[in-house]
């Protein structure tokens, strides 16, 4: 028999947009969308509200900016909605205790990983930097633990070799939108999901990620530099010297190679690219920036840099 269902959403950033999205069509009354607090943004630091409250505001939907959810004055706001289920994708606040036992149904989590790989805070990023094949979005039962609740639902994706952070952001957050919808539509229809707990081998931990990671080592090789310049677009993007010229790095691929040149060496230019040698290989770079210019083609950068050679 169809149910009803009272849902208070949380969430912050664009990927979870098309999981609010989900909701708000899914035919559950959505009672509330919780989000961070504005933040200053731009040059201009004005405070500015998180793409999920803007998307919630478009909807007509009541908003609530609590800086914490472990006071009790925040708990009692969030208990008035009665909600029969809590749906959290990127909230970035943490939730306690009594928050997930307060919605009968409990609390749902949507995460951009196959669990129990990657449980954490930058789950896309550390999947391209590894090399893995294919990832996915888990929409959990959540528990106590960093992403350690029973799976209910999964959908998988390969990941190819030309995905970038923001590629692949954009493609988990579309699938997450999905799995979640297929969850909500079982549970109105009064069905009970599945909870699977997560294997007890193979857990690792997607760490925040931090800007110091993006400068480009180049003893490292040129297939672990390249997975660094695509998991780090857009953010917080590859750094090197390059010619003796500190760049952002947007675009590059691995070359095998038996050149022989000390890495970060500048070994050849081509039309469109230029390869550098690296700790095994070379890095060809289609695409940088210079230091306070805007992303170009390398055809443009060696345009303007008219005493290289081309190869």
């Amino acid at each position: 028999m169809p149910m009803t269902l009272r849902l208070v959403f949380a969430g912050t950033p664009d990927f979870a947009v098309p999981s609010l999205r989900a909701c708000l069509a899914s035919g559950a009354d959505v009672v509330a969308v919780y989000t961070q607090p504005d933040r200053p943004a731009g040059r201009g630091r004005k405070l500015a509200p998180s793409p999920v409250k803007q998307a919630a505001q478009a909807a007509g939907v009541a908003v609530e900016q609590p800086e914490t959810l472990r006071d009790a004055a925040a708990r009692a706001q969030l208990a008035a909605h009665a909600p029969d289920l809590i749906v959290v994708v990127a909230y970035g606040l943490i939730l306690p205790k009594s928050v997930l036992a307060l919605p009968r149904l409990g609390c749902w989590n949507v995460h951009a990983s196959r669990l129990p790989r990657w449980r954490g805070a930058a789950p896309i990023q550390r999947a391209i930097l590894a090399g893995d094949a294919e990832t996915g979005v888990d929409l959990m039962q959540m528990e106590a633990g960093l992403d350690t609740g029973p799976v209910l639902l999964e959908r998988r994706t390969p990941i190819a070799d030309d995905d970038t952070g923001g590629t692949l952001h954009d493609r988990l957050a579309e699938l997450g939108a999905d799995v979640l919808a297929e969850g909500l539509a079982r549970v109105l229809r009064g069905e009970a999901l599945a909870a699977t707990p997560q294997p007890q081998e193979g857990v690792t931990y997607a760490h925040k990620l931090d800007k110091a990671e993006a400068r480009l080592d180049w003893t490292e090789s040129a297939i672990a530099l390249a997975r660094k310049v695509r998991a780090f677009d857009p953010w917080p993007v590859a750094e090197a010297e390059i010619h003796g010229e500190r760049m952002r790095i947007w675009s590059a691929e691995p070359v095998a190679s038996a050149v022989q040149a000390a890495p970060g060496s500048l070994v050849a230019t081509h039309r469109d690219a230029i390869d550098v040698a690296t700790g095994d290989g070379l890095l060809r770079i289609h695409e940088l920036q210079r230091d306070g210019g805007r992303r170009v083609a390398v055809r443009d950068w060696l345009n303007a840099r008219r005493d290289m050679a081309r190869g």
